[in-house]
Protein backbone atom coordinates (compact mmCIF):
# COMPACT_ATOMS: atom_id res chain seq x y z
CA UNK A 1 0.00 0.00 0.00
CA UNK A 2 3.17 2.58 0.97
CA UNK A 3 4.41 1.70 -2.60
CA UNK A 4 1.09 2.56 -4.32
CA UNK A 5 0.37 5.63 -2.27
CA UNK A 6 4.13 7.36 -3.52
CA UNK A 7 3.06 6.06 -6.98
CA UNK A 8 -0.31 8.03 -6.30
CA UNK A 9 1.00 11.27 -5.05
CA UNK A 10 3.48 11.59 -8.30
CA UNK A 11 0.09 10.64 -10.00
CA UNK A 12 -1.41 13.51 -8.22
CA UNK A 13 0.68 16.30 -9.36
CA UNK A 14 -0.70 16.27 -12.56
CA UNK A 15 -3.92 17.54 -11.80
CA UNK A 16 -2.15 20.78 -11.14
CA UNK A 17 -1.53 20.93 -14.91
CA UNK A 18 -3.22 21.57 -17.77
CA UNK A 19 -5.79 20.69 -18.93
CA UNK A 20 -7.11 20.16 -15.14
CA UNK A 21 -5.30 23.30 -13.81
CA UNK A 22 -6.27 22.33 -10.25
CA UNK A 23 -3.32 24.49 -8.67
CA UNK A 24 -3.75 22.80 -5.03
CA UNK A 25 -2.68 19.31 -6.00
CA UNK A 26 1.15 20.56 -6.31
CA UNK A 27 0.88 21.56 -2.78
CA UNK A 28 -0.54 17.95 -2.06
CA UNK A 29 1.52 16.13 -3.86
CA UNK A 30 4.56 17.29 -2.67
CA UNK A 31 3.06 17.15 0.88
CA UNK A 32 2.24 13.84 0.50
CA UNK A 33 5.94 12.63 -0.70
CA UNK A 34 7.36 14.02 2.60
CA UNK A 35 4.91 12.49 4.57
CA UNK A 36 5.37 8.92 2.78
CA UNK A 37 9.20 9.27 2.95
CA UNK A 38 10.78 6.39 5.83
CA UNK A 39 14.12 7.34 8.04
CA UNK A 40 16.11 3.98 6.06
CA UNK A 41 17.69 5.42 2.93
CA UNK A 42 17.07 2.25 0.94
CA UNK A 43 12.74 2.91 1.23
CA UNK A 44 13.61 6.35 0.47
CA UNK A 45 15.07 5.84 -2.59
CA UNK A 46 12.21 3.27 -3.87
CA UNK A 47 9.24 5.58 -2.64
CA UNK A 48 11.00 8.59 -4.47
CA UNK A 49 11.48 6.87 -7.28
CA UNK A 50 8.34 5.36 -7.35
CA UNK A 51 6.59 8.93 -6.89
CA UNK A 52 8.37 9.57 -9.46
CA UNK A 53 7.06 7.40 -11.81
CA UNK A 54 3.91 8.52 -11.16
CA UNK A 55 4.85 11.75 -11.73
CA UNK A 56 6.60 11.29 -15.46
CA UNK A 57 4.18 8.12 -15.92
CA UNK A 58 0.74 10.07 -15.81
CA UNK A 59 2.33 13.31 -17.13
CA UNK A 60 4.61 12.75 -20.27
CA UNK A 61 2.93 9.19 -21.52
CA UNK A 62 2.18 10.87 -24.47
CA UNK A 63 5.77 10.43 -25.92
CA UNK A 64 5.28 7.15 -26.95
CA UNK A 65 2.75 8.86 -29.69
CA UNK A 66 5.49 10.49 -31.44
CA UNK A 67 7.60 7.18 -31.37
CA UNK A 68 5.25 4.92 -32.32
CA UNK A 69 2.37 6.99 -34.53
CA UNK A 70 4.59 9.37 -35.99
CA UNK A 71 8.31 7.66 -35.56
CA UNK A 72 7.15 4.55 -37.54
CA UNK A 73 8.85 2.54 -34.47
CA UNK A 74 6.93 -0.60 -32.97
CA UNK A 75 4.54 -0.05 -30.79
CA UNK A 76 6.12 -2.42 -27.96
CA UNK A 77 9.61 -0.87 -29.20
CA UNK A 78 8.03 2.94 -28.44
CA UNK A 79 6.20 1.94 -25.05
CA UNK A 80 9.54 0.37 -23.66
CA UNK A 81 11.90 3.55 -24.71
CA UNK A 82 8.87 5.66 -22.92
CA UNK A 83 8.89 3.93 -19.57
CA UNK A 84 12.51 3.79 -19.92
CA UNK A 85 12.84 7.78 -19.85
CA UNK A 86 10.04 7.88 -17.15
CA UNK A 87 12.33 5.64 -15.03
CA UNK A 88 15.21 7.65 -15.44
CA UNK A 89 13.45 10.98 -14.86
CA UNK A 90 11.89 9.48 -11.98
CA UNK A 91 15.48 9.20 -10.57
CA UNK A 92 15.27 12.59 -9.56
CA UNK A 93 13.12 12.48 -7.39
CA UNK A 94 14.69 9.43 -5.73
CA UNK A 95 17.53 11.58 -5.47
CA UNK A 96 15.45 13.94 -3.76
CA UNK A 97 13.68 11.42 -1.28
CA UNK A 98 17.14 10.03 -0.15
CA UNK A 99 18.76 13.69 0.49
CA UNK A 100 15.21 14.55 2.74
CA UNK A 101 15.35 11.41 4.25
CA UNK A 102 18.78 11.11 5.31
CA UNK A 103 19.19 14.93 6.71
CA UNK A 104 16.28 16.25 7.88
CA UNK A 105 15.94 15.85 12.24
CA UNK A 106 14.22 12.89 13.97
CA UNK A 107 10.51 13.70 14.32
CA UNK A 108 11.00 13.77 18.10
CA UNK A 109 13.51 16.56 18.35
CA UNK A 110 13.10 20.13 18.78
CA UNK A 111 14.19 21.31 15.44
CA UNK A 112 11.96 18.46 13.40
CA UNK A 113 10.48 21.79 11.76
CA UNK A 114 13.87 21.31 9.62
CA UNK A 115 12.80 18.80 7.11
CA UNK A 116 9.29 19.71 5.69
CA UNK A 117 10.60 23.91 5.69
CA UNK A 118 14.26 23.64 4.91
CA UNK A 119 15.23 20.65 3.42
CA UNK A 120 12.00 19.75 1.54
CA UNK A 121 11.54 23.00 -0.72
CA UNK A 122 15.55 23.79 -1.15
CA UNK A 123 16.33 20.15 -2.08
CA UNK A 124 12.74 19.94 -4.56
CA UNK A 125 14.02 23.17 -6.01
CA UNK A 126 17.72 22.60 -7.19
CA UNK A 127 17.12 19.36 -8.47
CA UNK A 128 14.56 20.90 -10.71
CA UNK A 129 16.69 22.85 -11.87
CA UNK A 130 19.26 20.47 -12.37
CA UNK A 131 17.12 18.99 -14.51
CA UNK A 132 16.59 21.55 -16.66
CA UNK A 133 19.73 21.46 -18.06
CA UNK A 134 21.30 17.64 -17.38
CA UNK A 135 21.66 16.19 -20.62
CA UNK A 136 19.91 19.21 -22.30
CA UNK A 137 17.75 19.67 -20.28
CA UNK A 138 13.99 18.17 -19.18
CA UNK A 139 11.93 21.39 -17.48
CA UNK A 140 8.63 19.60 -17.97
CA UNK A 141 6.20 19.43 -15.11
CA UNK A 142 7.65 21.31 -12.64
CA UNK A 143 6.11 22.06 -9.32
CA UNK A 144 5.76 25.72 -10.32
CA UNK A 145 3.81 25.36 -14.15
CA UNK A 146 0.62 24.41 -12.79
CA UNK A 147 -0.30 27.83 -10.37
CA UNK A 148 -0.98 30.05 -13.57
CA UNK A 149 -4.34 28.20 -13.54
CA UNK A 150 -6.99 30.41 -11.34
CA UNK A 151 -9.68 28.37 -9.72
CA UNK A 152 -13.52 30.16 -8.28
CA UNK A 153 -13.11 31.65 -5.59
CA UNK A 154 -9.29 31.05 -4.93
CA UNK A 155 -7.95 32.61 -8.49
CA UNK A 156 -4.40 31.85 -8.71
CA UNK A 157 -2.53 33.15 -5.61
CA UNK A 158 0.90 31.97 -6.51
CA UNK A 159 0.76 33.18 -10.09
CA UNK A 160 1.35 37.02 -8.58
CA UNK A 161 4.86 35.64 -8.12
CA UNK A 162 5.90 34.61 -11.62
CA UNK A 163 7.25 38.12 -12.80
CA UNK A 164 9.43 38.16 -9.53
CA UNK A 165 10.86 34.87 -9.20
CA UNK A 166 10.47 32.80 -12.30
CA UNK A 167 8.97 29.26 -12.70
CA UNK A 168 11.57 27.78 -9.97
CA UNK A 169 10.65 30.62 -7.72
CA UNK A 170 7.01 29.06 -8.31
CA UNK A 171 7.92 26.05 -7.09
CA UNK A 172 9.86 26.88 -4.08
CA UNK A 173 6.80 28.58 -2.57
CA UNK A 174 5.12 25.49 -3.88
CA UNK A 175 7.04 23.20 -1.96
CA UNK A 176 7.62 25.67 1.03
CA UNK A 177 3.68 25.71 1.05
CA UNK A 178 3.33 21.92 1.07
CA UNK A 179 6.21 22.09 4.13
CA UNK A 180 3.65 24.06 5.97
CA UNK A 181 0.93 21.81 4.89
CA UNK A 182 3.07 18.90 6.59
CA UNK A 183 3.48 20.91 9.32
CA UNK A 184 -0.11 21.85 9.86
CA UNK A 185 -0.68 18.03 9.71
CA UNK A 186 1.86 16.67 12.38
CA UNK A 187 1.98 19.96 14.81
CA UNK A 188 -0.88 21.03 17.15
CA UNK A 189 -0.90 23.86 20.20
CA UNK A 190 0.02 27.21 19.07
CA UNK A 191 2.35 25.66 15.93
CA UNK A 192 -0.53 24.81 13.58
CA UNK A 193 -2.07 28.26 13.59
CA UNK A 194 1.29 29.74 12.79
CA UNK A 195 2.22 27.55 9.82
CA UNK A 196 -1.82 28.30 8.87
CA UNK A 197 -1.00 32.02 9.01
CA UNK A 198 2.29 32.07 6.79
CA UNK A 199 0.88 30.42 4.31
CA UNK A 200 -1.82 32.03 4.16
CA UNK A 201 0.85 35.27 4.10
CA UNK A 202 2.84 33.49 0.74
CA UNK A 203 -0.62 33.27 -1.34
CA UNK A 204 -2.04 36.37 -0.53
CA UNK A 205 1.25 37.99 -1.17
CA UNK A 206 0.79 36.23 -4.62
CA UNK A 207 -2.47 37.87 -4.67
CA UNK A 208 -1.04 41.41 -4.01
CA UNK A 209 1.66 40.66 -6.36
CA UNK A 210 -0.82 40.13 -9.21
CA UNK A 211 -1.81 43.47 -9.31
CA UNK A 212 1.32 44.94 -10.26
CA UNK A 213 1.94 46.56 -13.57
CA UNK A 214 5.30 45.78 -14.14
CA UNK A 215 5.81 46.66 -17.74
CA UNK A 216 4.01 49.45 -19.39
CA UNK A 217 2.50 49.79 -23.39
CA UNK A 218 4.58 50.68 -26.17
CA UNK A 219 3.15 52.45 -29.24
CA UNK A 220 -0.48 51.09 -30.50
CA UNK A 221 -2.00 47.48 -30.26
CA UNK A 222 -1.50 45.58 -33.17
CA UNK A 223 -3.81 42.91 -35.10
CA UNK A 224 -2.00 39.61 -34.43
CA UNK A 225 -3.24 36.44 -36.83
CA UNK A 226 -2.38 33.35 -36.33
CA UNK A 227 -2.77 30.76 -39.15
CA UNK A 228 -3.50 27.01 -38.06
CA UNK A 229 -3.74 24.54 -40.72
CA UNK A 230 -4.27 21.40 -39.39
CA UNK A 231 -2.11 19.28 -41.77
CA UNK A 232 -1.97 16.07 -40.18
CA UNK A 233 1.87 14.84 -39.92
CA UNK A 234 1.51 11.53 -42.78
CA UNK A 235 0.39 14.18 -45.21
CA UNK A 236 2.56 17.40 -44.22
CA UNK A 237 5.78 15.44 -44.91
CA UNK A 238 4.94 13.03 -47.93
CA UNK A 239 5.96 13.94 -51.25
CA UNK A 240 2.90 14.80 -52.59
CA UNK A 241 2.04 16.66 -49.45
CA UNK A 242 3.79 20.37 -50.05
CA UNK A 243 1.79 21.48 -52.81
CA UNK A 244 -1.44 21.52 -50.77
CA UNK A 245 0.11 22.37 -47.57
CA UNK A 246 1.40 25.71 -49.17
CA UNK A 247 -1.81 26.28 -50.89
CA UNK A 248 -3.82 25.88 -47.63
CA UNK A 249 -1.24 28.12 -45.53
CA UNK A 250 -2.13 31.18 -48.63
CA UNK A 251 -5.43 30.91 -48.78
CA UNK A 252 -5.97 31.00 -45.00
CA UNK A 253 -3.28 33.64 -45.12
CA UNK A 254 -4.81 35.76 -47.77
CA UNK A 255 -8.07 35.84 -46.03
CA UNK A 256 -6.67 37.93 -42.66
CA UNK A 257 -4.15 39.81 -44.39
CA UNK A 258 -5.91 42.91 -44.99
CA UNK A 259 -6.88 43.46 -41.74
CA UNK A 260 -3.63 41.53 -39.97
CA UNK A 261 -0.45 43.76 -39.08
CA UNK A 262 1.08 40.44 -38.15
CA UNK A 263 0.13 36.74 -39.24
CA UNK A 264 2.19 33.94 -38.12
CA UNK A 265 2.45 30.24 -39.47
CA UNK A 266 3.64 27.73 -37.44
CA UNK A 267 6.86 25.52 -37.14
CA UNK A 268 7.95 24.13 -40.44
CA UNK A 269 5.00 25.04 -41.75
CA UNK A 270 6.18 24.95 -44.65
CA UNK A 271 7.32 21.12 -45.35
CA UNK A 272 10.56 21.70 -47.19
CA UNK A 273 14.01 23.46 -47.57
CA UNK A 274 13.21 27.56 -47.97
CA UNK A 275 15.60 27.90 -51.20
CA UNK A 276 12.75 25.28 -52.77
CA UNK A 277 10.29 27.83 -52.55
CA UNK A 278 11.71 31.03 -52.11
CA UNK A 279 10.80 32.10 -55.87
CA UNK A 280 7.12 30.22 -55.96
CA UNK A 281 6.13 31.15 -52.33
CA UNK A 282 8.62 33.77 -50.30
CA UNK A 283 8.97 36.57 -53.31
CA UNK A 284 5.19 36.36 -53.88
CA UNK A 285 4.10 36.08 -50.30
CA UNK A 286 6.67 39.24 -49.20
CA UNK A 287 4.94 41.26 -51.51
CA UNK A 288 1.49 40.86 -50.70
CA UNK A 289 2.55 41.34 -47.17
CA UNK A 290 4.15 45.14 -48.35
CA UNK A 291 1.33 45.13 -50.30
CA UNK A 292 -0.93 44.99 -47.29
CA UNK A 293 1.27 46.70 -44.98
CA UNK A 294 1.69 43.42 -43.05
CA UNK A 295 4.32 41.19 -41.85
CA UNK A 296 4.67 37.98 -42.34
CA UNK A 297 6.84 35.19 -39.82
CA UNK A 298 7.04 31.82 -41.38
CA UNK A 299 8.37 28.60 -40.29
CA UNK A 300 10.49 26.54 -42.68
CA UNK A 301 13.67 24.53 -42.67
CA UNK A 302 16.60 26.90 -43.51
CA UNK A 303 19.39 25.04 -45.83
CA UNK A 304 22.66 26.86 -45.84
CA UNK A 305 24.98 23.95 -47.01
CA UNK A 306 24.32 19.75 -47.44
CA UNK A 307 25.52 19.39 -44.37
CA UNK A 308 24.36 22.59 -42.20
CA UNK A 309 20.53 23.23 -42.25
CA UNK A 310 18.14 24.35 -39.27
CA UNK A 311 14.67 24.68 -38.16
CA UNK A 312 14.06 28.81 -38.89
CA UNK A 313 11.83 31.62 -38.53
CA UNK A 314 11.40 34.24 -41.41
CA UNK A 315 9.94 37.38 -41.24
CA UNK A 316 9.09 39.18 -44.42
CA UNK A 317 7.16 42.24 -45.10
CA UNK A 318 8.90 45.57 -44.23
CA UNK A 319 11.67 44.04 -42.72
CA UNK A 320 13.24 40.33 -43.72
CA UNK A 321 15.39 38.23 -40.74
CA UNK A 322 15.71 35.47 -39.88
CA UNK A 323 16.17 33.12 -36.69
CA UNK A 324 17.94 29.67 -36.59
CA UNK A 325 16.41 27.57 -33.84
CA UNK A 326 19.12 27.28 -30.81
CA UNK A 327 17.86 24.66 -28.52
CA UNK A 328 17.36 21.26 -30.25
CA UNK A 329 15.27 18.45 -29.58
CA UNK A 330 17.51 14.82 -28.79
CA UNK A 331 16.73 12.41 -31.19
CA UNK A 332 14.20 14.55 -32.45
CA UNK A 333 16.05 16.97 -33.98
CA UNK A 334 19.91 16.11 -33.42
CA UNK A 335 21.46 12.88 -32.51
CA UNK A 336 23.52 13.02 -29.13
CA UNK A 337 26.23 10.04 -29.00
CA UNK A 338 25.80 9.91 -32.83
CA UNK A 339 28.52 7.15 -33.43
CA UNK A 340 26.48 4.74 -31.00
CA UNK A 341 23.12 5.85 -31.30
CA UNK A 342 23.01 6.11 -35.22
CA UNK A 343 21.27 2.86 -35.70
CA UNK A 344 18.70 3.68 -33.42
CA UNK A 345 17.60 7.08 -35.36
CA UNK A 346 17.82 4.94 -38.88
CA UNK A 347 14.89 2.97 -37.08
CA UNK A 348 12.85 5.79 -35.54
CA UNK A 349 12.18 7.55 -39.12
CA UNK A 350 11.63 11.12 -37.97
CA UNK A 351 11.30 13.86 -40.93
CA UNK A 352 14.51 16.42 -41.25
CA UNK A 353 15.97 15.17 -37.78
CA UNK A 354 19.83 16.13 -38.28
CA UNK A 355 18.97 20.12 -37.75
CA UNK A 356 21.83 22.30 -36.97
CA UNK A 357 21.75 24.38 -33.98
CA UNK A 358 21.27 28.18 -34.30
CA UNK A 359 24.30 30.24 -32.39
CA UNK A 360 22.24 33.68 -31.76
CA UNK A 361 23.82 35.37 -29.06
CA UNK A 362 19.95 36.39 -28.33
CA UNK A 363 16.59 34.86 -29.73
CA UNK A 364 15.76 37.93 -31.72
CA UNK A 365 13.70 38.52 -34.83
CA UNK A 366 12.72 41.78 -36.23
CA UNK A 367 9.27 41.61 -37.12
CA UNK A 368 8.59 45.15 -38.99
CA UNK A 369 9.16 48.15 -36.84
CA UNK A 370 9.13 45.25 -33.56
CA UNK A 371 11.84 43.93 -32.48
CA UNK A 372 10.55 40.29 -31.09
CA UNK A 373 11.30 37.56 -28.79
CA UNK A 374 11.28 34.13 -30.70
CA UNK A 375 11.20 30.34 -29.59
CA UNK A 376 10.32 27.24 -31.56
CA UNK A 377 9.01 24.01 -30.09
CA UNK A 378 9.97 23.53 -26.79
CA UNK A 379 12.70 26.36 -26.48
CA UNK A 380 9.49 28.27 -24.79
CA UNK A 381 9.92 25.57 -21.36
CA UNK A 382 13.13 26.88 -20.70
CA UNK A 383 12.87 30.40 -19.41
CA UNK A 384 16.01 31.86 -18.96
CA UNK A 385 16.73 31.22 -23.07
CA UNK A 386 13.49 33.39 -23.34
CA UNK A 387 14.34 36.24 -21.27
CA UNK A 388 17.11 36.78 -23.31
CA UNK A 389 15.54 38.38 -25.47
CA UNK A 390 14.44 41.21 -23.27
CA UNK A 391 14.00 43.69 -21.82
CA UNK A 392 14.58 44.65 -26.25
CA UNK A 393 11.69 42.46 -27.62
CA UNK A 394 8.15 44.46 -27.62
CA UNK A 395 6.27 41.07 -27.26
CA UNK A 396 7.36 36.66 -27.95
CA UNK A 397 5.84 34.36 -30.73
CA UNK A 398 6.25 30.74 -30.02
CA UNK A 399 5.48 28.55 -33.29
CA UNK A 400 5.41 24.67 -32.20
CA UNK A 401 4.19 21.37 -34.16
CA UNK A 402 2.75 19.44 -31.50
CA UNK A 403 0.57 17.41 -33.87
CA UNK A 404 3.56 14.88 -32.79
CA UNK A 405 1.66 13.66 -29.62
CA UNK A 406 -1.85 13.94 -30.65
CA UNK A 407 -4.83 14.14 -28.72
CA UNK A 408 -3.26 13.67 -25.04
CA UNK A 409 -2.07 16.24 -22.52
CA UNK A 410 1.11 17.41 -24.28
CA UNK A 411 -0.59 20.35 -26.18
CA UNK A 412 -2.59 21.63 -23.21
CA UNK A 413 0.91 21.43 -20.85
CA UNK A 414 2.77 22.82 -23.75
CA UNK A 415 0.70 26.25 -23.71
CA UNK A 416 0.55 26.40 -19.94
CA UNK A 417 4.09 26.83 -20.25
CA UNK A 418 4.05 29.12 -23.02
CA UNK A 419 1.67 31.10 -21.02
CA UNK A 420 4.09 31.42 -17.90
CA UNK A 421 6.97 32.58 -20.03
CA UNK A 422 4.06 35.43 -20.90
CA UNK A 423 4.02 36.52 -17.47
CA UNK A 424 7.07 36.11 -16.42
CA UNK A 425 8.12 38.50 -19.03
CA UNK A 426 5.54 40.66 -18.71
CA UNK A 427 5.10 40.49 -22.54
CA UNK A 428 2.06 39.10 -24.63
CA UNK A 429 2.69 35.99 -26.69
CA UNK A 430 1.50 34.93 -30.02
CA UNK A 431 1.49 30.99 -30.38
CA UNK A 432 1.25 29.09 -33.60
CA UNK A 433 0.60 25.32 -33.68
CA UNK A 434 0.51 23.34 -36.74
CA UNK A 435 -2.80 21.23 -35.36
CA UNK A 436 -3.24 23.37 -32.08
CA UNK A 437 -3.75 24.54 -29.58
CA UNK A 438 -2.73 27.97 -31.05
CA UNK A 439 -3.83 31.39 -29.37
CA UNK A 440 -3.17 35.17 -28.24
CA UNK A 441 -2.35 35.33 -24.57
CA UNK A 442 -1.64 38.56 -23.12
CA UNK A 443 1.08 40.05 -20.80
CA UNK A 444 -0.41 38.49 -18.11
CA UNK A 445 -0.57 34.70 -19.14
CA UNK A 446 -4.08 34.91 -19.91
CA UNK A 447 -5.38 33.50 -23.06
CA UNK A 448 -7.48 36.33 -24.55
CA UNK A 449 -8.43 33.63 -28.08
CA UNK A 450 -7.46 30.40 -29.09
CA UNK A 451 -8.17 28.05 -32.04
CA UNK A 452 -8.62 24.11 -30.28
CA UNK A 453 -7.21 21.39 -31.26
CA UNK A 454 -7.75 19.61 -34.87
CA UNK A 455 -9.40 22.89 -35.92
CA UNK A 456 -8.27 24.63 -39.12
CA UNK A 457 -8.62 28.37 -39.39
CA UNK A 458 -7.18 32.08 -39.07
CA UNK A 459 -7.29 33.33 -35.05
CA UNK A 460 -6.97 37.38 -35.02
CA UNK A 461 -7.11 39.32 -31.74
CA UNK A 462 -5.59 42.25 -30.62
CA UNK A 463 -1.75 42.21 -28.56
CA UNK A 464 -0.05 45.30 -26.91
CA UNK A 465 3.37 45.51 -27.45
CA UNK A 466 5.11 46.57 -24.19
CA UNK A 467 8.74 48.33 -22.96
CA UNK A 468 10.00 47.73 -19.33
CA UNK A 469 11.36 44.75 -17.20
CA UNK A 470 9.88 42.54 -14.97
CA UNK A 471 12.42 41.81 -11.96
CA UNK A 472 12.38 38.03 -12.87
CA UNK A 473 13.55 40.03 -16.66
CA UNK A 474 16.22 41.65 -14.68
CA UNK A 475 17.55 38.74 -12.54
CA UNK A 476 16.50 35.80 -14.12
CA UNK A 477 16.54 32.42 -11.75
CA UNK A 478 19.31 33.52 -9.47
CA UNK A 479 17.36 35.17 -6.40
CA UNK A 480 15.21 31.98 -6.24
CA UNK A 481 17.98 29.59 -6.75
CA UNK A 482 20.14 31.30 -4.32
CA UNK A 483 17.33 31.01 -1.45
CA UNK A 484 17.00 27.66 -2.09
CA UNK A 485 20.59 27.22 -1.24
CA UNK A 486 20.38 29.59 1.25
CA UNK A 487 17.59 27.10 2.76
CA UNK A 488 19.60 24.52 2.49
CA UNK A 489 22.48 25.27 3.97
CA UNK A 490 20.45 26.63 6.94
CA UNK A 491 18.83 23.15 7.10
CA UNK A 492 22.59 21.71 7.12
CA UNK A 493 23.61 23.86 10.09
CA UNK A 494 20.65 23.75 11.93
CA UNK A 495 19.74 19.74 11.72
CA UNK A 496 22.97 18.77 12.88
CA UNK A 497 21.55 17.07 15.94
CA UNK A 498 21.71 13.50 17.18
CA UNK A 499 19.57 11.06 15.43
CA UNK A 500 18.56 7.53 16.42
CA UNK A 501 20.12 5.00 14.28
CA UNK A 502 18.13 3.39 11.59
Amino acid sequence: MHWLLAFGAGGLMVLSFAPFGWFPAAVLSIAAFYLLLPAQRRGAFVTGWLYGLGLFGCGVFWIRISLNEFGNMPAVAANVLMLLLVAALALFYAVAAVLVARLRPAPATTRWWVGPLLLLPSIWVLLEWVRSWLFTGFPWLFAGNGQINPLPLLGAPLAGWAPVVGVHGLSLLVALSAGLVVVVIRRGGAVRPAAVAALLGLWLAGALLARVEWTRPADGALTAAVVQGNVEQAVKWAADGVVPTLELYLGLTRDVLEEADVVVWPETAVPTFLHQVESALVAPLAADARAAGAEVVVGVPIMETAERYYNGLVSMGSAEDRYYKRHLVPFGEFLPFERQLRPLVDWFQVPMSDFSRGEAPRPLLQVGPYPVGVSICYEDVFPEEVRQALPTAAYLINVSNDAWFGDSLAPHQHLEFARLRALETGRPLVRATNTGISALIDHRGRVTAELGLFERGALTGTIQPRAGATPFVRLGSLPALSLAVALLLAGLLLGRVPRPPG
